[in-house]
């Protein structure tokens, strides 16, 4: 069955920020209509299976309390062991988080206290910036570094140092990288583990990327390069990235040490309001299905087509801007550092205009990375070829 990836939804007045805002303190212009490319969802319609699913059960006409399904579990251990090889998962190592950030916030509380300072990579996810600080924990930055053909690499010798002169006991570790496109190699995550492990650290694995990644490449789950990563690591994961559900809400967690398990599920329970969406459970399960793989299937080489086109543009007409082609996620990563000092445009002039002129994308210095953009390309093919064109018109002069 072929899938559409090349209809223009209109979301504007349909429960859209990514349509309804523009980040920025500018408008614009007239006569240009906005193509959202900031925050991280998709413009492609749902995927037939989750709408189906969710059809299905509003056919019975009762919404009252429930439990969670055996359907649920079983979809998940069935997506976990297919797609990411998830050997051991059982039932039991799976439970309910209402966002991946909220069950970022529950394991911070239930293992730091505030002031602690804990250990991240930048370019830095900036939820993780905003979710801790309003906690009151303390983020340390270790830098990526682009090796001599620009890919993003972790940079072990500076980690080791920080995490021993900062006495840092927990690291939020992303995986697929947001916003810098990488998927990390088994042996960057064994090399990275051992790090953890030399230093006692817990680790908080964001995965809610895992199954956007591209040709080529594979995810590997961080708690399945070693036992002690197994011991060590709680994990998150969500459909809503790879299906576009964020307005649904629903994550979950996959934890096998029963300790960390059982502080993270008596931290999270304390709110009374980390419970799931009877639709978003039902949605999960078309996600998770047959079809709904082979529609995330499908929609990956749409992306993968639309990184082709945008990488091989920037570098034809936009010199002295720095992309690594994504290896995973919808979103890439504009270093325009050496274009702003060769045409002696400050990067917030460059970024306001492309606004004014309808390319809404996002302030990369608010991921800890000077003089960046990040930009959403799950969108068609048709806007992402206009988008371009503007930004050659109008802003990259």
């Amino acid at each position: 069955m072929p899938y559409d990836f090349t209809t223009v939804l209109d979301r504007r007045g349909m429960d859209s920020i990514a349509a309804d805002m523009i980040p920025w303190d500018v408008s614009v212009d007239e006569g240009f209509d906005a193509i959202p490319m900031w925050v991280a969802d998709m413009a492609y319609p749902v995927a037939p299976p989750v709408l189906d699913a969710m059809r299905k059960r509003l056919e019975f006409p009762s919404l009252g309390y429930y439990a969670m399904s055996d359907e649920y579990f079983d979809s998940i251990l069935s997506w976990q062991r297919r797609r990411h090889g998830a050997l051991g998962l059982e039932r039991e190592h799976i439970g309910y988080e209402n966002g991946v950030l909220g069950g970022v916030a529950a394991a911070v509380q239930a293992f730091t206290a505030p002031g602690e300072k804990i250990l991240v990579h930048s370019p830095t996810y900036v939820g993780f910036t905003h979710t801790v600080g309003n906690l009151g924990r303390v983020l340390v930055h270790s830098p990526l570094r682009r090796d001599e053909d620009g890919i993003w690499r972790m940079d072990y010798a500076d980690m080791e140092e920080k995490i021993a002169a900062e006495h840092i006991h927990l690291v939020i570790f992303c995986s697929p990288h947001n916003p810098a496109g990488r998927v990390w190699e088994r042996a960057e995550l064994e090399k990275a583990m051992a790090v953890f492990e030399k230093h006692d650290c817990l680790v908080i694995s964001d995965e809610i990327w895992s199954d956007i990644v591209m040709p080529g490449f594979r995810h590997i789950p961080t708690q399945s390069v070693s036992e002690d990563a197994r011991r060590r690591t709680i994990a998150f994961y969500a459909p809503s990235k790879t299906f576009s559900l964020a307005g649904l809400v629903g994550s979950y967690h996959i934890v096998y040490s029963r300790y960390l398990r059982e502080r993270l599920v008596r931290q999270s329970e304390q709110s009374h309001y980390n419970s799931c969406n009877v639709l978003s459970m039902h949605a999960l399960v078309g996600a998770y299905s047959p079809e709904g793989e082979r529609w995330a299937e499908e929609m990956i080489r749409a992306v993968d087509g639309n990184f082709a086109y945008a990488c091989g543009f920037i570098a034809e007409h936009f010199p002295g801007v720095k992309v690594m082609r994504p290896q995973g996620t919808y979103m890439l990563f504009l270093d325009c550092h050496d274009w702003c000092a060769a045409h002696g445009v400050p990067i917030g002039e460059l970024q306001r205009r492309a606004v004014r002129k309808g390319v809404i994308w996002q302030n990369g210095e608010d991921f800890v990375w000077p003089e960046t953009i990040r930009m959403n390309l799950a969108l068609p093919l048709s806007r992402l070829r206009e988008a371009m064109e503007r930004l050659k018109q109008y802003a990259f002069v």
